[in-house]
């Protein structure tokens, strides 16, 4: 009740994904209607699942992940810099994270996408904007370093993945969520880059 007074967007956000999550892994359907296909989206068609594709994972790992990394620093974020901005932040992290996905394949049948990766990561680099300090882990490495660190690594590390496609994820996501979150939050929250530069400076003064 505490985190649903105090930070509510992030607790009705976070509640929310599971619940359909959980929903979908049961229910094929729903991820049929939900998933992002870039093919159909830049047709103009189904272009609502740029948001609903961030309301359901793959599998009970990708949920779990996905959701440990929002607990962890979504509502810490929300304190921060407010509820409508936090909000923004998280939805447009979303949009914009897909939409190179939806250029890069808009031409490939078979392509889908889903989760809420790359909002998550725009959290995550908004919240870096914040606490550059605060320690972080680069699974699966339990060595925590530097936020202002792990921020540069990360999106070289989706860079790399994106380049190699051995796997399922959706890098390009990653990567640009991350950049959404740092744009956005410049753009609607006073005072960002001031507070991100005098912390720096604080920590080498």
């Amino acid at each position: 009740m505490e985190y649903l007074q105090h930070t509510p967007v992030a607790s009705i956000i976070f509640v929310f994904t599971i619940i359909t999550s959980i929903y979908a892994f049961n229910d094929p359907g729903l991820f049929g209607k939900f998933m992002l296909h870039p093919y159909s989206v830049s047709r103009k068609h189904k272009v609502y699942t740029l948001v609903t594709s961030g309301l359901i994972h793959a599998d009970w790992m990708h949920l779990i992940f996905n959701m440990m990394t929002f607990f962890f620093f979504a509502f810490q974020l929300e304190a921060m810099i407010g509820s409508w901005q936090f909000g923004v932040v998280y939805f447009m992290g979303l949009i914009l994270s897909d939409i190179p996905s939806v250029i890069k394949h808009k031409n490939d049948m078979w392509y889908n996408s889903l989760g809420a990766s790359g909002a998550i990561s725009a959290v995550l680099f908004s919240y870096i904007l914040f606490q550059p300090f605060s320690s972080m882990i680069i699974f699966p490495l339990p060595i925590p370093i530097w936020a202002i660190i792990f921020g540069p690594l990360y999106l070289l590390y989706c860079v790399y993945a994106s380049r190699q496609s051995r796997d399922n994820i959706n890098h390009d996501a990653h990567f640009f969520g991350a950049l959404a979150g740092l744009i956005v939050t410049v753009l609607i929250v006073p005072g960002a880059i001031p507070h991100f530069l005098g912390q720096i400076l604080a920590k080498i003064g």
